[in-house]
């Protein structure tokens, strides 16, 4: 306990699934946390959640894809709690139109779609929203920070949410892959760049997780037993286990890495 004692973390995406596991299990070592997300409501259980293991937390309604959005972000957390630690971009959809914490949104992910009809059908818009979130996303909550960090002049750690899609390209849709691809290769990017400021950023490809955003796999039972068969521990993993590494990155334990990838997913990376 108290790996995190003193420090403040920012979660974007901190309302569900692997922001909110993040979130909860930073708080249980120590840290105050910023919670940003669209929604509200999630985002104000998020906050509950964090103050019940004795933790001050603040809620920012945010837009991933907003510039201004970030930067606001970034200052409540000098605001409210005088500074920036750790900041984890959990903040990031499946394909267009998805909404975290919607199922129902889930469900037009096109899992049964022929993958090549698929990709020739894929308006532009589709393919732009995914890259919007999951890539520009990133690198806004990464500069909106660093700028942040490098003024206070005590660095930091950032920990990137990608995916085995990234190294993959069967475990998702192309423009999910290709934008967690480019988070991965961004992190290694900005890695370089802020390390001499002491300034950690490493990215964490999860697996298949048990997430909204997986909760479509429920109503494919056949589907499911495909992706399982493909994980050598045999079953889907938690959003606390991905937390878990998430604190591994944050916490001084991990003092000399920067510009590396974990990869929690039951073995299904192995190469």
């Amino acid at each position: 306990m108290g790996r995190l004692d003193g420090k403040v973390a920012v979660v974007t995406g901190g309302a569900n699934g692997i922001g909110r596991a993040c979130c909860e299990r930073f708080a249980e070592e120590g840290s105050d946390v910023v919670v940003a997300d669209l929604l509200g409501d999630p985002g104000a259980a998020a906050v509950s959640a964090v103050e019940a293991h004795g933790r001050r937390a603040v809620f920012v309604r945010a837009d991933a894809t907003s510039r201004d959005d970030n930067e606001a972000v970034m200052q409540r957390a000098l605001d409210a709690f005088g500074g920036i630690d750790v900041v984890v971009t959990a903040a990031g959809i499946s394909h267009a139109g998805y909404r975290s914490g919607d199922p129902v949104a889930s469900s037009t992910a096109g899992t049964r779609l022929d993958p090549a009809q698929a990709f020739v059908d894929m308006s532009i818009d589709a393919w732009q929203q995914v890259l919007d979130v999951n890539l520009t996303g990133t690198f806004l909550a990464l500069q909106s920070a660093t700028r942040r960090m490098i003024e206070r002049g005590r660095g930091g750690s950032i920990v990137t949410i990608a995916s085995i899609a990234a190294k993959h390209p069967e475990a998702a849709p192309p423009p999910y892959s290709v934008s967690k691809a480019a988070v991965w290769m961004l992190t290694k990017n900005a890695a370089r760049t802020f390390a001499p400021a002491g300034i950690r950023v490493n990215a964490i490809g999860p697996g298949f997780i048990e997430t909204n955003m997986t909760a479509v796999l429920d109503a494919m039972p056949d589907a499911k037993e495909r992706i399982l068969a493909e994980v050598p521990m045999g079953r889907m993993g938690t959003p606390r286990e991905v937390a878990n590494v998430a604190l591994f990155l944050a916490s001084d334990e991990s003092s000399y890495f920067t510009g590396e990838i974990l990869h929690p997913d039951g073995g299904f990376y192995t190469d």
